[in-house]
Protein backbone atom coordinates (compact mmCIF):
# COMPACT_ATOMS: atom_id res chain seq x y z
CA UNK A 1 0.00 0.00 0.00
CA UNK A 2 2.69 2.38 1.26
CA UNK A 3 4.74 1.85 -2.27
CA UNK A 4 1.56 2.32 -4.51
CA UNK A 5 1.10 5.55 -2.81
CA UNK A 6 4.66 6.58 -3.19
CA UNK A 7 4.53 5.68 -6.73
CA UNK A 8 1.10 7.40 -7.64
CA UNK A 9 2.82 10.69 -5.72
CA UNK A 10 6.35 10.34 -7.77
CA UNK A 11 3.61 10.00 -10.97
CA UNK A 12 1.42 13.12 -10.06
CA UNK A 13 5.16 15.23 -9.39
CA UNK A 14 6.62 14.76 -12.38
CA UNK A 15 2.63 15.24 -14.37
CA UNK A 16 3.06 18.25 -12.85
CA UNK A 17 6.69 19.01 -13.57
CA UNK A 18 5.96 18.10 -17.18
CA UNK A 19 2.98 20.16 -17.28
CA UNK A 20 4.56 23.64 -15.77
CA UNK A 21 7.89 22.74 -18.57
CA UNK A 22 5.96 23.14 -20.76
CA UNK A 23 4.28 26.53 -20.97
CA UNK A 24 5.70 29.99 -20.53
CA UNK A 25 5.50 32.32 -17.51
CA UNK A 26 1.76 33.29 -18.74
CA UNK A 27 0.61 29.93 -19.24
CA UNK A 28 1.03 29.89 -23.48
CA UNK A 29 2.77 26.66 -24.90
CA UNK A 30 6.26 27.09 -26.21
CA UNK A 31 7.84 24.11 -26.45
CA UNK A 32 10.35 21.89 -24.75
CA UNK A 33 13.26 23.81 -25.63
CA UNK A 34 12.54 26.68 -24.30
CA UNK A 35 11.17 28.89 -27.25
CA UNK A 36 7.81 30.58 -28.28
CA UNK A 37 6.17 27.87 -30.57
CA UNK A 38 3.56 25.83 -30.85
CA UNK A 39 3.70 22.54 -32.20
CA UNK A 40 0.28 20.91 -33.94
CA UNK A 41 -0.63 17.52 -33.91
CA UNK A 42 0.74 16.48 -37.51
CA UNK A 43 3.93 17.11 -35.48
CA UNK A 44 4.43 20.73 -37.44
CA UNK A 45 6.02 23.76 -34.78
CA UNK A 46 5.01 27.45 -35.75
CA UNK A 47 6.17 30.40 -34.29
CA UNK A 48 3.96 33.14 -34.09
CA UNK A 49 5.20 36.78 -36.39
CA UNK A 50 6.56 38.74 -33.21
CA UNK A 51 8.38 35.89 -31.78
CA UNK A 52 10.47 34.70 -34.46
CA UNK A 53 14.13 34.19 -34.36
CA UNK A 54 16.32 34.92 -37.64
CA UNK A 55 17.89 31.80 -39.31
CA UNK A 56 21.32 31.51 -39.41
CA UNK A 57 23.29 32.39 -42.83
CA UNK A 58 23.74 29.04 -44.34
CA UNK A 59 25.83 29.01 -47.57
CA UNK A 60 28.55 27.08 -50.12
CA UNK A 61 29.02 24.66 -52.38
CA UNK A 62 25.52 22.99 -53.88
CA UNK A 63 25.28 19.46 -54.89
CA UNK A 64 25.76 20.45 -58.88
CA UNK A 65 29.03 22.79 -58.04
CA UNK A 66 27.74 26.38 -57.70
CA UNK A 67 27.46 28.66 -54.44
CA UNK A 68 24.11 29.60 -52.64
CA UNK A 69 23.85 31.93 -49.68
CA UNK A 70 20.60 31.63 -47.92
CA UNK A 71 20.58 35.03 -46.78
CA UNK A 72 20.19 36.53 -50.58
CA UNK A 73 16.76 35.27 -50.94
CA UNK A 74 15.39 37.18 -47.85
CA UNK A 75 11.71 39.10 -49.18
CA UNK A 76 10.67 35.43 -50.29
CA UNK A 77 9.61 32.51 -48.21
CA UNK A 78 12.25 29.83 -47.67
CA UNK A 79 11.70 26.52 -47.15
CA UNK A 80 14.37 24.40 -45.97
CA UNK A 81 14.30 20.80 -46.96
CA UNK A 82 17.65 18.39 -44.81
CA UNK A 83 17.67 15.16 -46.76
CA UNK A 84 20.22 12.64 -47.85
CA UNK A 85 19.70 9.83 -50.03
CA UNK A 86 20.59 7.23 -47.97
CA UNK A 87 17.42 8.41 -46.32
CA UNK A 88 13.87 6.14 -47.17
CA UNK A 89 12.00 9.08 -45.39
CA UNK A 90 13.67 11.34 -47.41
CA UNK A 91 12.82 9.23 -50.40
CA UNK A 92 9.16 8.90 -49.58
CA UNK A 93 8.49 13.46 -49.03
CA UNK A 94 10.65 14.00 -52.01
CA UNK A 95 7.80 13.77 -55.04
CA UNK A 96 5.96 16.20 -52.69
CA UNK A 97 8.48 18.71 -52.59
CA UNK A 98 9.17 18.42 -56.49
CA UNK A 99 5.47 19.08 -56.94
CA UNK A 100 5.05 21.66 -54.89
CA UNK A 101 7.58 23.78 -55.74
CA UNK A 102 7.16 23.35 -59.46
CA UNK A 103 3.79 24.46 -58.83
CA UNK A 104 4.39 27.17 -56.48
CA UNK A 105 7.39 28.70 -58.83
CA UNK A 106 4.48 28.19 -62.33
CA UNK A 107 2.13 30.09 -59.90
CA UNK A 108 5.10 33.01 -59.54
CA UNK A 109 4.57 32.51 -56.19
CA UNK A 110 7.25 34.49 -53.71
CA UNK A 111 8.95 30.77 -52.44
CA UNK A 112 12.72 29.48 -53.12
CA UNK A 113 13.20 26.06 -51.76
CA UNK A 114 16.31 25.30 -50.85
CA UNK A 115 17.83 21.82 -49.89
CA UNK A 116 20.49 20.79 -47.70
CA UNK A 117 22.30 17.37 -48.28
CA UNK A 118 23.67 16.09 -45.40
CA UNK A 119 25.84 12.62 -44.46
CA UNK A 120 26.13 11.90 -48.22
CA UNK A 121 29.45 10.82 -48.75
CA UNK A 122 29.69 11.77 -52.77
CA UNK A 123 28.09 14.75 -54.19
CA UNK A 124 27.40 11.99 -57.28
CA UNK A 125 24.39 10.12 -54.76
CA UNK A 126 23.30 13.23 -53.89
CA UNK A 127 22.79 14.57 -57.91
CA UNK A 128 21.09 10.91 -58.73
CA UNK A 129 18.87 11.70 -55.86
CA UNK A 130 17.96 15.01 -57.23
CA UNK A 131 17.41 13.54 -61.00
CA UNK A 132 15.29 10.35 -59.99
CA UNK A 133 12.93 12.65 -57.98
CA UNK A 134 12.81 15.85 -59.89
CA UNK A 135 14.16 17.97 -57.30
CA UNK A 136 14.87 21.22 -59.57
CA UNK A 137 15.90 23.51 -56.86
CA UNK A 138 19.66 23.97 -55.59
CA UNK A 139 20.81 21.75 -52.38
CA UNK A 140 23.61 23.05 -50.50
CA UNK A 141 26.07 19.91 -49.77
CA UNK A 142 27.16 19.59 -46.33
CA UNK A 143 28.34 16.18 -45.41
CA UNK A 144 29.05 16.54 -42.15
CA UNK A 145 26.09 18.41 -41.13
CA UNK A 146 28.14 21.77 -40.04
CA UNK A 147 25.50 23.75 -41.86
CA UNK A 148 23.02 22.37 -39.25
CA UNK A 149 25.00 23.04 -35.98
CA UNK A 150 24.76 26.86 -37.23
CA UNK A 151 21.31 26.72 -35.69
CA UNK A 152 21.12 28.19 -32.36
CA UNK A 153 20.38 25.44 -29.57
CA UNK A 154 16.65 26.14 -28.30
CA UNK A 155 15.18 27.35 -30.93
CA UNK A 156 13.53 25.26 -33.58
CA UNK A 157 16.36 23.76 -35.40
CA UNK A 158 16.65 20.95 -37.84
CA UNK A 159 17.34 18.06 -35.25
CA UNK A 160 16.21 15.10 -37.36
CA UNK A 161 16.66 14.06 -41.04
CA UNK A 162 14.01 14.75 -42.66
CA UNK A 163 13.87 17.89 -41.29
CA UNK A 164 11.69 20.98 -42.86
CA UNK A 165 12.07 24.62 -42.11
CA UNK A 166 9.92 27.29 -43.71
CA UNK A 167 11.61 31.12 -42.74
CA UNK A 168 9.11 34.15 -43.53
CA UNK A 169 10.50 37.20 -45.54
CA UNK A 170 12.36 38.37 -43.31
CA UNK A 171 14.69 35.36 -43.14
CA UNK A 172 12.99 34.34 -40.05
CA UNK A 173 12.19 30.57 -38.31
CA UNK A 174 7.80 30.65 -39.19
CA UNK A 175 7.65 26.66 -39.19
CA UNK A 176 9.40 23.28 -38.75
CA UNK A 177 8.74 19.64 -38.90
CA UNK A 178 11.32 16.90 -38.13
CA UNK A 179 9.88 14.28 -40.34
CA UNK A 180 8.49 12.83 -43.59
CA UNK A 181 5.94 15.11 -44.85
CA UNK A 182 2.84 14.79 -47.52
CA UNK A 183 2.30 17.46 -50.00
CA UNK A 184 -1.07 18.62 -47.96
CA UNK A 185 1.39 19.42 -44.96
CA UNK A 186 4.19 21.12 -46.74
CA UNK A 187 1.55 23.23 -48.10
CA UNK A 188 -0.19 23.94 -44.29
CA UNK A 189 3.86 25.13 -43.25
CA UNK A 190 3.84 27.55 -46.23
CA UNK A 191 0.21 29.11 -47.06
CA UNK A 192 0.24 30.63 -43.72
CA UNK A 193 3.40 32.60 -44.16
CA UNK A 194 3.20 33.11 -47.94
CA UNK A 195 0.08 35.16 -46.97
CA UNK A 196 1.60 37.07 -43.77
CA UNK A 197 1.93 41.07 -44.98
Amino acid sequence: MRIGRALLLTAVTLAGALTLSACDDDGKPNGSAGGNYVTGTAGISTVAQGSRTEAPKLDGETVDGKTLDTTSLKGKVVVLNVWGSWCPPCRAEAPNFAKVSKELADAGKDVAFVGINTRDSSKQNAASFEENFGITYPSLYDPDGKLLLRFPAGTLNPQAIPSTIVLDKQGRVAARTLVAISEQQLRSMIDPVLAEQ
